[in-house]
């Protein structure tokens, strides 16, 4: 399933991310050269932090290159809106009585998980694209208006 994600990698990922939280913005080529860039790591680490608690993961390569092969799928740049990265499990634990859709175990809270909209971008659109990559998840929100992607089981919802 994978291979599908690796020919579109190419020798050098960029990611345009914004946080609709914090409204914080990145712009960043995070693996060229053959390696990834440490200094970028910790910048995408950041923008994808808990917002409620301020609290920052390491967010997961696969993560990272599943996010750039969405990009390269779509014919336009395209600059994620971030609804959801990192969540701590106190956030986590708080979101779950809320909601019902919330997993006890979720990826957010290993950085495995990011929930997602392209502003003009139909959202459905969005997740026919993310289910086609079969490179992890794909939970689709119509009434939030944001696609969930994580690098967990091929499997949607």
């Amino acid at each position: 399933a994978m291979a599908s994600i690796d020919r579109l990698l190419g020798s050098k990922r960029m990611l345009s991310l914004y946080n609709t939280h914090t409204r914080e913005s990145l712009d960043v080529c995070y693996y060229a050269h053959g390696q990834y860039s440490s200094t970028s790591l910790t910048k995408i680490d950041h923008i994808l932090r808990d917002h409620r608690t301020e609290e920052v993961r390491h967010i997961h390569k696969g993560l990272l290159n599943l996010l750039h092969s969405i990009s390269m799928t779509l014919d336009q740049p395209v600059r994620f809106h971030i609804v959801s990265g990192y969540r701590s499990p106190e956030t986590n634990a708080i979101l779950r009585k809320r909601s019902k859709y919330v997993a006890k175990q979720s990826l957010h809270t290993q950085g495995e998980a990011v929930d997602i909209r392209i502003p003009g971008y139909d959202t459905r659109r969005l997740r026919n694209v993310c289910m086609k990559l079969k490179a992890g998840g794909v939970g689709y929100y119509r009434k939030s208006d944001f696609v969930h992607v994580d690098t967990g089981f091929v499997r949607h919802w």
